[in-house]
């Protein structure tokens, strides 16, 4: 009778959806590489339109690993570029049991994925996820890594902060049993962002567990500019909003802190030009508390950085908040129009006709 050590573990296929990635997708697919992981792994690369450098060194990659024979990467074609049917493409393209998914610009931690598999096992859960650990590389994108990383950036959002593990919504990109995958038909490529929400909520609408752990971690590289920050969070209210008509209750305080930060600084502007200057209370008050704030976010960080996190935090909660507030109901309509019933198993199924 064999030991429980000598089962080989499942292969993994790890899905990497890319659009001008050249600065960082061969350290991620590296990261991927060096995984402390005795199954056989595969890296499938989803390549978008990119008008850089990101197509020619994933096609170093694919040569310099086309003798490994267990450690191979792969690239497939996403001519949209959009990150939903990138993935579903490399979905399609991969064949193991185990599907990671990974960005170009995110770093998994050593050993990520035997964690990950582990989780699988132990929880019985469909997909399980962890931590975006923002780290910058200069003195603005650890301004942007403090403030993502704090309460006063993000709120409670526990991939963000952290927390302890347990059953959750929706995690950070996620590690998901392939029968899951398919039984709901992949990402509905109507979300644009927002797509391992809503892919997560079938899964739990089906009856599946999505799992949080702290365990997880991988290293997420910030926007390198304000006006990337900016597009980023504009998309993420502006998505964030069609979630919330698309699912009712979805919703809470924390979604609603910046488009009423938006309305009341916008409002306390208008007050103090026309009426009295007390208005201007409003904006100097958000003002004060985000340089508050940003202190103990920045702690440890050179002075350049520091400076840097209450324009990193105003950014990001402006742009979230406008987001939202201009987010379209035709936008909505579209997407619920697309709405994918959450698929069943054939056990759950009979269960379900039983109990009518």
């Amino acid at each position: 009778m064999s030991d429980k050590s000598d089962v080989q573990p499942p292969a993994v296929s790890v899905i990497m959806p890319v659009l001008n990635e050249e600065r960082h997708l061969r350290g991620a697919v590296q990261a991927i590489l060096a995984q402390q992981y005795d199954g056989e792994m595969e890296v499938v690369i989803a390549i978008g339109p990119s008008s850089d450098r990101t197509e020619e060194i994933a096609a170093e990659l694919v040569r310099e690993t086309a003798s490994h024979e267990n450690k191979r990467v792969h690239t497939v074609p996403n001519p949209t570029g959009r990150t939903p049917a990138a993935l579903n493409a490399a979905i399609k393209a991969s064949r193991h049991p185990v599907v990671v998914r990974v960005d170009g610009h995110g770093m998994l931690s050593p050993n990520y994925i035997a964690t990950a598999v582990r989780l699988l096992e132990e929880t019985g859960a469909q997909n399980v996820g962890g931590i975006m650990h923002a780290e910058g590389e200069n003195d603005w994108e650890h301004a942007v890594a403090a403030a993502m990383t704090s309460k006063i950036g993000v709120g409670n959002a526990a991939f963000h902060t952290g927390g302890e593990a347990g059953p959750a919504e929706t995690v950070y990109l996620g590690v998901f049993r392939r029968e899951a995958l398919e039984r709901q038909g992949g990402y509905n490529e109507e979300f644009i962002r927002a797509q391992d929400w809503e892919l997560n909520f079938r899964i739990r609408e089906a009856g599946g567990l999505i799992w949080f752990s702290p365990e997880l971690k991988v290293s997420y590289r910030p926007r390198p500019s304000v006006k990337a920050l900016a597009k980023q969070y504009k998309d993420y209210g502006r998505w964030r909003h069609v979630v919330a008509r698309y699912h009712e209750g979805s919703i809470n305080l924390r979604y609603l802190a910046p488009p009423t930060a938006v309305c009341a600084i916008a409002a306390g502007v208008v007050v103090g030009a026309a009426l009295t200057p007390w208005g201007f209370l409003i904006p100097g008050g958000y003002l004060a508390a985000i340089v508050a704030g940003s202190l103990p976010a920045g702690k440890g960080l050179p002075l350049k950085a520091r400076a840097q996190i209450p324009v990193a935090l105003a950014t990001m909660h402006m742009s979230w908040g406008f987001g939202f507030l201009a987010s379209p109901k035709a936008l909505a309509k579209k997407v619920i129009a697309s709405r994918r019933p959450a698929v069943l198993t054939s056990t759950e199924t009979s269960a379900e006709a039983a109990s009518n």
